[in-house]
């Protein structure tokens, strides 16, 4: 009679330890998968909400070179605050997406929590692949002011934040129509590309 080979102490820990590892790589991935998902939902409710806001921004974002959506919620506690949010730029040349991160610092006094949504619009190559490839910042304290639907026609409602870059702020209320962004950084997310 031939009996089954003897599993050592040993031999049973590596194979624990080899699933478990699977296991972990396995739940990672579905981890990150669900980020994805998530991130993708929420552009798409934002978008839906901008169309909604200012019609003649669908065919802006459809014609552009690319765009870019983030989610932010910060929080200021008497005289400092800070805020963090995920994003999705999407390239429509190539359809090709890129998640990325931000992080706002505030300075001055307050309270509260603000939620919000920005979405960037992008005219050409460079300013796009300079946002994805290099990051992005804004300095310090500014404010900028929509256009109006007469000036701006397809940007109604958006800032020129720098060559090619258009932005838009969308608060529970709507559209913004004073644009505020402070020591605000764009970035790769390293983890969900």
């Amino acid at each position: 009679m031939i009996s089954a080979p003897k599993r050592t102490p040993k031999v049973m820990f590596l194979f624990l330890a080899l699933a478990y590892s699977l296991a972990l790589v396995t739940f990672a991935a579905d981890d990150v998968a669900e980020q994805q998902k998530q991130i993708r939902s929420m552009v798409q409710e934002t978008l839906q909400r901008l169309y909604k806001a200012e019609p003649k921004t669908r065919a802006a974002i459809k014609h552009a070179y690319g765009y870019a959506v983030f989610s932010d919620l910060g929080v200021k506690i008497l005289f400092g605050g800070t805020g963090n949010g995920k994003g999705l730029a999407v390239n429509n040349r190539t359809k090709h997406e890129v998640f990325m991160k931000m992080i706002e610092i505030q300075a001055g006094l307050g309270m509260g929590v603000d939620k919000f949504r920005v979405v960037f619009v992008f005219d050409n190559e460079r300013a796009f692949n300079d946002f994805v490839n290099k990051g992005w910042e804004f300095g310090g304290q500014s404010t900028f002011a929509a256009k109006n639907g007469d000036q701006g026609g397809a940007m109604a409602g958006a800032v020129a934040v720098s060559d090619g870059v258009w932005m838009y702020q969308l608060t529970d209320k709507g559209l913004a129509a004073e644009i505020s962004a402070t020591g605000t950084k764009y970035y790769k997310d390293d983890e969900l590309n």
